[in-house]
Parts: structure tokens; C-alpha cells; sequence
């Protein structure tokens, strides 16, 4: 049975309130009011009216707390030293094409160290939460990262550019081509906290991106860790959440991992 903190069943309960009302927009996909942010990124009255239930919920919970989201930037709380990181729909574009790979990610910190994530997928009601020093769980069932140690057996998640985003086209084509030549095979699904979430289920072996926001991974970080995994910035560094870039994996092939992609940057 998973261990839940009065904090952890905040987030799980203001995860589970602000998906219900997305399942339901996510099966009537042409009701949504749809305004354009630029080139394939999309803000929707989904994606705005879940961060204000998020932010509503929590704020009665922990009305002290802090916000850093995705959609409301940084809200300063009373209390410095607690603030949640949170990413309404992550994996908007999965959702606007009615692909049900995208989930509510929410991550808690404390004293600048990430202490709590849940990283909800409310079409399939899959939640997974970890607390620092008591685990990670889907469904209450306790998580394990894989324990495969070769990486041709490996199977690997990543994010790529996209319209809007070119700047890192030919490095990620570089890393991707790399790491396809080393291992099983390479997923990109579109949500970097499920990509995360699958790694410390087991899922998959190992993911990386660069380009990332504090919101996309704040929850998956303490997930995977919890979980018994390895995650570092693209240097082998612990500069995860302002550093844009991410790679996690267990402890044998995340070294491995790390040396190719850097090869493949040289």
C-alpha cells in the first residue's frame, strides 16, 4: 500500500478533480475553444480551466504555498520555502488530435528540493505518485525501474523538436540516429512526465530531452528516483529543472546512455 502524506493526497485529490471535467472535453474534442500560442502549441479553455482548478485546490489545502505552471508562470506564495510545479496537460498536442497519451503533472518542492510527484492519466485513471524516502506507486501497486543492464536489449523514450522549435533539429536527429543504433528501439510519445512515469514502471529503459520546462519533469523526477532510477541534466549534472535538458535511466545504463550521447555531440 502506497504511503500518502496529507501533502501527497492533497495533489492526488486535485489531480483526480481537475480530470474529470478534461475526460469530458477530451470526448467532445470539437466543443473545445481553441486560441493558437504559436506553431503547434496550442492553449486551450481545457488546458486553462485545469490549471485553475489545480491551482484552486491546492490553494485551499496550502494556502501558503507557491506556483510555478506552464500556462500562469510564477505566483509567490506567503510561505518561501513550499511551492508546486504544475502542468495542466502535458502532452497538449497527444490531446487536441484525441490521442489518450497526456496526463496532469504535479510536482511539490520544498526548500528548493523536489519532494512529492503525481502525474495523472485521466482517460486511463492511471496515478502515479511518489513521496521523497517512501517510494513510487501506480494504483497503489509499488514501482520498480527495469533492471536491464545492456543497451541493446533497452528499449528508450525521447522528445524531439518541432515547428516553432527548430533550434535543437540537428542535435536531436544526431542523438536519436545514435542511440537507434545502440539499442531495441526508441518511442516518442509526446509527454515527457508518462515517458518518465514509464520509466520507473519499468517500461521503459531509460528517456531523454533537451528543451525541457521545470513543469514538465518536476513530478517525474521524484517518480523515478523514488523508484530506484538515475536522473541527471545531459552533463551528468543535477541541473534538471532550469537546465532544459534531462536523462534518466537505472544505474547501469544511465553512464552508458550519458558517454554515447555526448559522443554523439562531439
Amino acid at each position: 500500500m502506497a504511503y500518502n502524506s496529507p501533502a501527497l493526497n492533497v495533489m492526488t485529490a486535485a489531480a483526480r478533480k481537475a480530470g474529470r471535467p478534461l475526460v469530458r472535453d477530451f470526448n467532445e474534442l470539437e466543443n473545445l475553444q481553441i486560441s493558437m500560442k504559436g506553431p503547434a502549441d496550442f492553449v486551450t479553455h481545457a488546458d486553462k480551466r485545469t490549471e485553475h482548478i489545480l491551482i484552486e485546490e491546492l490553494s485551499k489545502a496550502r494556502p501558503g504555498y507557491g506556483f510555478l505552471g506552464e500556462e500562469g508562470g510564477v505566483v509567490e506564495g506567503k510561505d518561501a520555502t513550499h511551492r508546486f510545479i504544475i502542468d495542466p496537460i502535458d502532452g497538449t498536442t497527444n490531446f487536441m488530435h484525441g490521442v489518450p497519451h497526456f496526463a496532469i503533472s504535479i510536482g511539490l518542492e520544498r526548500e528548493g528540493k523536489l519532494i512529492a510527484g503525481v502525474v495523472y492519466n485521466p482517460v486511463t485513471d492511471d496515478l502515479y505518485t511518489a513521496e521523497k524516502g517512501h517510494g513510487a506507486y501506480l494504483n497503489n501497486r509499488r514501482l520498480r525501474v527495469a533492471g536491464r543492464k545492456d543497451l541493446p536489449q533497452s528499449l528508450i523514450a525521447t522528445g524531439l523538436p518541432w515547428l516553432g522549435r527548430e533550434d535543437g533539429m540537428n542535435r536531436a536527429m544526431v542523438e536519436t540516429a545514435a542511440v537507434l543504433g545502440a539499442t531495441s528501439g526508441i518511442r516518442r510519445f509526446g509527454s515527457a512526465s508518462l515517458d518518465m512515469a514509464f520509466v520507473a514502471a519499468g517500461r521503459f529503459d531509460g528517456f531523454w530531452e533537451r528543451g525541457l520546462y521545470p513543469w514538465d519533469v518536476a513530478a517525474g523526477i521524484v517518480l523515478v528516483r523514488e523508484a530506484g532510477g538515475v536522473v541527471s541534466d545531459m552533463d551528468g549534472g543535477a541541473d534538471m529543472l532550469t537546465g532544459g535538458s534531462l536523462l534518466t535511466s537505472n544505474e547501469h545504463l544511465h553512464p552508458q546512455l550519458l558517454k554515447l550521447l555526448k559522443e554523439a555531440g562531439a
